[in-house]
């Protein structure tokens, strides 16, 4: 629970604030902007909300605080409104489930919502377990697959396969058998799920990193590849590459093969554009990781 005695001493005056136990997971930064700031390793309240929107949005950003950080004077009824939410609608079928976990270092998990004769709901990357958010992807039609990208975030995966009796996805290079998945992945080729689901195996951040790329428009990215805000950019990001820069930057490449128009990152930002310019940023990043690993 978030301690007022801990309170940062950068955020604004008011009844919204971060406490000491912020570990810079950048969540409510992403969620609520106009509230939340960076102020050098951890985040603050740098405006309290001035709006019912701006306020809606801090008080979702304090759901889906991975360490429970975030204090407000908010009743249970507002606190219960923000938590069902979740699952936030993105585009088209892609929603992000909120309640990050401290387990994934707040790392940001999706909902693929789908009919079941095109195959069921899918999750990609593990949440945090949570009774109000089992209990909506209950109510949307429980989940066929989970798809775990990498060893990092595979969070409370144990727990949502039991209690929705979804079939896990991993590759084997990353522990999947020792994690009890269903379906173990191998190997260095590209793997279709179903007709619209397609892992591409991307080792790098770790031996076995993969990304899901769902209907040639939604690319989910793992710790892969995300959009840099200050650079303007899609990057990958070295100072968190646990297994292989090079093999990062020849993963990358790879992605050259394939279409899409949304990267959905489990740490990073979220970026959008058409495929042709999407395609342009995927080349100017591969130059950028080669130029870097020559620089190594």
């Amino acid at each position: 629970m978030p301690d007022a005695r801990r309170r940062l001493r950068d955020n604004a005056a008011g009844d919204l604030f971060v406490d000491d136990s912020c570990i810079d997971c950048d969540t409510c930064r992403q969620i609520a902007p106009a509230t939340f700031r960076d102020h050098g390793g951890q985040s603050s309240v740098h405006c309290q909300p001035t709006s019912l929107g701006e306020r809606r949005r801090a008080l979702q950003a304090l759901v889906a605080c991975p360490t429970a950080s975030i204090g407000s004077g908010a009743g249970a009824a507002e606190i219960a409104a923000a938590a069902a939410s979740f699952p936030q609608p993105i585009d088209g079928e892609v929603s992000f489930c909120g309640f990050t976990s401290e387990k994934t270092y707040g790392g940001w998990s999706y909902l693929i919502a789908r009919p079941a004769a095109r195959g069921g709901n899918v999750l990609v990357d593990s949440p945090r377990f949570t009774e109000p958010l089992v209990r909506r992807l209950r109510d949307l039609g429980g989940v066929r697959l989970m798809v775990l990208t990498h060893r990092d975030d595979v969070g409370d995966h144990a727990a949502f396969a039991r209690e929705l009796g979804c079939l896990r996805v991993m590759h084997a290079a990353d522990g999947a058998a020792r994690l009890g998945v269903e379906r173990v992945l191998t190997g260095a080729d590209v793997q279709r799920l179903d007709e619209n689901l397609v892992v591409i195996p991307t080792p790098g951040h770790t031996p076995g990193h993969v990304v899901l790329l769902h209907r040639d428009r939604y690319l989910f990215t793992g710790d892969h590849l995300a959009w840099s805000p200050e650079d303007g950019a899609l990057r990958a990001f070295p100072e968190v590459c646990w297994f292989s820069w090079a093999e990062q930057g020849a993963s990358l490449a790879r992605l050259l093969d394939h279409r899409f128009e949304w990267v959905l990152p489990g740490h990073g930002r979220i970026h959008h554009a058409p495929a042709e310019v999407m395609r342009a940023q995927l080349v100017e990043c591969v130059e950028w990781m080669h130029d870097s690993d020559r620089a190594r």
